[in-house]
């Protein structure tokens, strides 16, 4: 859904040396403005002679600290909406304010930087090196901005261990869970704390257990550290985990609505039994 780019396109350098990730119960408090504004975007695609309109004149905020849930089928304008908001792409016409910054007529480079910076990206192809540990995954974006050695493996440990595998480091992924691996995707999003996470899809490879799992990190990452998180996903089961729904459809907002109770990702696994615990044992098997 998200235009491919190289890893280090997606790194930032904002990170003070020494200082954490993200303290425990640091939420963010809230401002005034809101994190993310698109004034009446349109974005218009010329194919041969023809235009073709992904986008009519869309307004949408995001404000600090949200979970919102895009929505929306194929040909909706959500793909091309995310693209707009990751500064992968740029609107037609229209605006784009990221932190009150005019990012809509920002060049390629201005635009890399931004990325850079604030923006942390989750997939749901993972994306990690097959021949590299969770840990090196994780330091790949601080690697490729020359961050130092001792301050690249304290970050990358920190977010590993803020999304549950501190004990996983040295694994590489074809030892690791589908959602595991997923969590270390995570972690290298969130090792140079961007301003916005934006997650595509990260549930599409994995099974219904599994994507509860993933959806616990991000509520967790949400709740505890008011970190900013949009996700798209085409799942109304997994929408209904986020605090927002905005559905697209035809290049417009078709319905822009909180979701009054949201589900907790938490509460439902207690509730799970064990993995494998429904599994036939070497007997049963045998007979």
């Amino acid at each position: 859904m998200f235009e491919a780019k190289t890893i280090n396109e997606f790194a930032g350098s904002d990170v003070a040396a020494g200082a954490p990730l993200f303290g425990v119960g640091s939420v963010a408090q809230p401002e005034t403005g809101p994190l993310i504004s698109l004034s009446h975007i349109h974005k218009v695609y010329r194919m041969g002679d023809v235009d073709i309109h992904a986008l009519h004149g869309i307004s949408l905020e995001i404000h600090r600290g949200e979970f919102v849930a895009i929505m929306g089928s194929s040909g909706s304008g959500k793909s091309t909406t995310m693209n707009i908001v990751g500064c992968l792409d740029k609107p037609t016409r229209g605006h784009y304010f990221l932190e009150d910054q005019d990012v809509s007529t920002l060049s390629k480079d201005e635009l890399a930087d931004i990325r850079n910076r604030k923006i942390g990206f989750v997939f749901q192809g993972f994306n990690l090196l097959s021949r590299t540990s969770a840990l090196e995954n994780v330091e790949l974006p601080m690697l490729y901005l020359g961050v130092k050695t001792a301050e690249r493996l304290r970050r990358a440990k920190e977010a590993l261990e803020l999304v549950g595998l501190g004990d996983r480091l040295d694994n590489m992924p074809n030892q690791l869970s589908g959602g595991q691996q997923q969590r270390v995707a995570i972690a290298r999003a969130l090792v140079n704390q961007p301003t916005i996470i934006l997650a595509d899809e990260p549930t599409g490879n994995l099974d219904s257990r599994t994507s509860v799992e993933v959806m616990d990190v991000f509520q967790y990452l949400n709740r505890e550290h008011g970190i900013t998180i949009a996700l798209v996903t085409h799942e109304p089961d997994i929408a209904e985990y986020t605090k927002r729904v905005v559905v697209f459809k035809d290049g417009r907002i078709k319905r822009d609505q909180q979701v009054a109770s949201p589900r907790s990702a938490r509460e439902e696994l207690d509730k799970l039994p064990p993995p494998g615990a429904d599994a036939f044992d070497d007997e049963d098997e045998d007979e």
